[in-house]
């Protein structure tokens, strides 16, 4: 279960989240995005080094092997 769907940019030091399905968001400078809400985790960045992940999963039951 997605609890939180956001990143930090590395490069202007910007916060975002996407907070529903579809709600895509990108930093000020345009080097990274995220999208999905809490219905998926969809990210991007410019260069990995730019993308700080903040999203917050918590493991469902059905997830456990």
């Amino acid at each position: 279960m997605i609890i939180k769907n956001a990143a930090r940019c590395k490069k202007c030091g910007d916060v975002i989240e996407s907070t529903f399905r579809h709600d895509w968001v990108s930093c000020k400078c345009g080097a990274i995005f995220v999208d999905g809400g809490h219905a998926y985790l969809h990210y991007g960045f410019d260069k990995i080094e730019n993308f700080e992940d903040l999203s917050v999963v918590k493991k469902d039951k059905k997830d456990e092997g």
